[in-house]
């Protein structure tokens, strides 16, 4: 069998295949890795949205003016920090549908004997660019967070009139 695709040729079939499933266990680590990180993605989004819900709420209460102006600052503030999640959500799940490319890739190209080396380089750089555009994303999530939090205090959970009523 030989391993034209990547540029290797090999007398021992059985040596060429462990060598095609050892290079195709490198992407598959990114991915786990992404698949991870879509994990934590979803759950600090699913936190966010309930903050969102909950300002809405109070925010069809009675609210004192200048209390209605912080709680829709928050929400703005909110709709960022979904923006950046939803960002990182799409460029996770595009990186990791290029790794699972780049590994078809591999395999198609030993099962045909072609060249595909400018795929696979392709398909990886691709799922690399777009795994550090979903960090990037996620730090500025993260930075929103934290801004808001040294600025404003934490997301209300109540107002000074619905406390009033409690």
């Amino acid at each position: 069998m030989a391993l034209s695709g990547l540029g290797m040729l090999s007398d021992d079939p059985a040596g060429a295949a462990a060598h095609i499933v050892q290079t195709a266990l490198t992407p598959i680590f990114l991915l786990n890795g992404i698949g991870t990180l879509l994990a934590l993605f979803n759950t600090r989004l699913a936190r966010v949205r309930d903050h969102a819900g909950r300002l809405a709420e109070l925010l069809e209460g009675q609210v004192q003016p200048d209390e209605a102006a912080r709680l829709h600052w928050h929400m703005k503030r909110l709709a960022n920090r979904v923006f950046a999640l939803d960002l990182s959500i799409v460029l996770g799940a595009c990186g990791g549908a290029a790794t699972c490319g780049s590994v078809f890739i591999l395999f198609l190209g030993d099962v045909k004997g072609s060249n595909v080396a400018q795929w696979l380089i392709g398909l990886f750089g691709l799922a690399l660019g777009c795994t550090i555009g979903s960090l990037l994303a996620f730090l500025a999530d993260s930075i929103l967070a934290w801004h808001a939090f040294r600025q404003n205090g934490p997301v209300p959970v109540s107002t000074k009139a619905s406390r009033a009523g409690e």
